[in-house]
């Protein structure tokens, strides 16, 4: 199909469209959002300006398909047959996200914005996060229907209390994740959100 044609699916773009998600966000890295520019992207990505500009015709349209629609910061949403396998998995994919080489500039640049409403960067990154609530829904839909989730457990602060947890240790702390640290997290926050102890947890300390 010809890149020619503007009839595309949404998300859709030109054949070149990955190497130019991967050189925008590689360039959000390296340079800031304010230091982001469509011919920068091109001379990254290997093509011409117009290109981008047939598809993209603003640098936040072509930030917020990158995020959403590149490969960079992709997830894969876990199936394992418990929400706490699930949400492992997830944790897991956060800890990757903030802690690989090519990956954990980009999401700290995208955390950049600030609280100006008119923050392009800090909406891009609403977006980007919304869209992945959504990706993860059929986590906490296949939980409720297997009756680990209590009545009224709020998914979204769920995923914000094991994110908070990799964010502090990662980010902040700037120390080392050690093995079993996604388990240990979702063990610590999960029992607040389930109808009864979720399966396949160890069992609980004896008290002293």
């Amino acid at each position: 199909m010809s890149d020619q044609n503007p009839r595309r699916a949404p998300g859709a773009g030109p054949r070149a469209a990955g190497a130019i998600h991967d050189a925008a966000l590689r360039l959000l890295a390296e340079r800031g959002y304010a230091g982001l520019t469509i011919e920068a992207v091109a001379r990254e990505a290997g093509v011409n300006k117009t290109t981008i500009y047939r598809w993209w015709p603003s640098k936040p349209a072509l930030l917020r398909a990158a995020l959403l629609h590149g490969g960079t910061l992709g997830i894969d949403v876990p199936d394992t047959g418990s929400l706490r396998g699930d949400l492992i998995g997830l944790t897991e994919q956060i800890a990757g996200l903030l802690t690989g080489p090519d990956t954990r500039s980009v999401v700290r640049a995208m955390a950049s914005g600030s609280d100006a409403p008119d923050d392009e960067l800090a909406l891009l990154a609403r977006d980007f996060f919304a869209d992945r609530f959504t990706r993860e829904q059929p986590v906490f839909r296949r939980a409720a229907e297997r009756g680990e989730l209590r009545p009224g457990a709020d998914p979204m602060l769920l995923l914000d209390l094991l994110a908070g947890a990799v964010w502090v240790r990662a980010v902040l702390r700037r120390a080392r994740l050690p093995e079993g640290f996604a388990a240990e997290v979702v063990d610590a926050v999960l029992p607040s959100f389930t109808a009864a102890r979720p399966p396949g947890a160890g069992s609980p300390a004896p008290s002293p």
